[in-house]
C-alpha cells in the first residue's frame, strides 16, 4: 500500500472483547467489553486497559495526514525496550499471554499485535514529567527573552543545542482534550499532588532520564529530553510509570558525533525524532486552519529516523535487561 492510499490514521478499530473508550493524538484506549458481566468489575482496583499505537502524528496540537507507516509499532517497541532496561523503576505493564491447553496464547488481538500494549489501569496524576538536558525547542525560545527554561534561571551565553550544566525537572499540567498543556512551576505540582507525591515524580523523572541518558550514550545518541507521565497503583499506591516511555515522540533524541562535529544548531541536532515534520510545518503552515497534508519525502524521512533509532539503541551493548 503506498502512502498516498493508506487509510486514514486516525481512524480506530474494532477489537472483539474490548470497547474503544478514548483516542488522544496518537493512542487509542480499549477497556474490556463487559457486556453482560457485573459493571462494577470494569471500575475494579487492578483493571486491565489496552493501549494500542496508532501511526497518527502530532506537531503544534493537531494531528497530522497522513501517518508515518509503521510508526505505532516502532513506538511500541521501543517502549517495551525501554521498560525492559528500567529494571528497578515499577510499571504499568502486564503479562500479554495467558497459558490455555499447555501452550501460550496472546491476550491482545492479532489487529493490533505489535503495537498494543496490555496494562494495568493506575490513577494517573494530572503532571506531566518533563526533564531537559539540552537546550532546545520552547527552552531555548524562553532563553533567548527570559535567560531562563520554564521560570528556571541557567548561565548566560548559551546557545541552541547545548548542554544544560545538569538535568532539569520542567513540569507540565496535563489540559484537557482540545487545550494547551500548561508548564507549571514545582510549587504548583505540590498544589496539585501534595508535597510528597510532587518530590517522588521529581526525583523518579531525574533518576530515570540520568538512567537513559547513559543507556543512549552507549549507542552514539544524545537524549536531549523527554516526558514521563506516572500514576498510583490503585491496590498498592505505589508510583508507576505508565503510558510511553523514551520513545521518539516523547522524547527528542540527537546523533551524538553530529551534536559533537557540527558547526550549526541544525547540524548539531541531526534527530531521530519528530522534528522532521516540526520542522517542515513550521516553515510551511501559519499554525491557522487545518494544517496542509504532509508530502511524502517528509513522512518516509520521518518513518527512517524512527527505525533508525530503534535500530541504534536496540543493537548496542548497551541494548540488555541487564542494565
Amino acid at each position: 500500500m503506498t502512502i498516498e492510499n493508506q487509510p486514514p490514521a486516525s481512524v480506530a478499530v474494532d477489537l472483539p472483547g474490548w470497547r474503544h473508550s478514548y483516542s488522544g493524538k496518537v493512542r487509542d484506549l480499549y477497556l474490556p467489553d463487559t457486556t453482560g458481566t457485573d459493571a462494577a468489575a470494569e471500575s475494579a482496583p487492578g483493571g486491565r486497559i489496552l493501549v494500542v499505537a496508532s501511526d497518527r502524528v502530532s506537531a503544534f496540537d493537531h494531528v497530522l495526514e497522513p501517518g508515518i507507516p509503521g510508526k505505532g509499532e516502532l513506538l511500541t517497541t521501543l517502549s517495551l525496550w525501554w521498560f525492559d532496561q528500567l529494571v528497578d523503576v515499577p510499571n504499568h505493564l502486564v503479562p500479554d499471554h495467558a497459558i490455555a491447553n499447555g501452550t501460550a496464547a496472546s491476550l491482545i488481538p492479532d489487529a493490533v499485535a505489535g503495537r498494543a500494549m496490555l496494562c494495568k489501569t493506575l490513577d494517573m496524576f494530572p503532571v506531566e514529567c518533563v526533564v531537559r538536558g539540552y537546550l532546545t525547542g520552547s527552552g531555548w525560545k524562553e532563553y533567548q527573552r527570559e535567560q531562563t527554561v520554564c521560570g528556571i534561571s541557567l548561565p548566560a551565553g548559551l546557545q541552541n543545542g547545548d548542554r544544560l550544566p545538569e538535568p532539569i525537572y520542567t513540569p507540565a499540567w496535563k489540559a484537557p482534550m482540545g487545550e494547551h498543556d500548561e508548564n507549571i512551576s514545582f510549587e504548583r505540582t505540590v498544589e496539585l499532588v501534595g508535597p510528597t507525591g510532587a518530590a517522588a515524580l521529581r526525583d523518579a523523572s531525574l533518576s530515570i532520564f540520568a538512567t537513559a541518558s547513559a543507556i543512549a550514550e552507549k549507542a552514539g545518541v544524545i537524549l536531549a529530553d523527554t516526558k514521563f507521565e506516572f500514576g498510583a497503583d490503585p491496590e498498592t499506591g505505589v508510583i508507576t510509570l505508565g503510558d510511553e516511555v523514551l520513545t521518539s515522540d516523547s522524547s527528542r533524541y540527537w546523533d551524538a558525533e553530529a551534536w559533537q562535529t557540527g558547526t550549526t544548531p541544525a547540524e548539531r541536532m541531526a534527530s531521530f525524532d519528530k522534528q522532521i515534520v516540526r520542522d517542515w510545518l513550521a516553515a510551511n503552515w501559519d499554525q491557522t486552519g487545518t494544517p496542509p497534508l504532509l508530502p511524502t519525502h517528509i513522512v518516509e524521512q520521518t518513518a527512517a529516523r524512527y527505525r533508525e533509532l530503534l535500530e541504534r539503541l536496540t543493537s548496542s551493548p548497551s541494548g540488555s535487561s541487564d542494565q
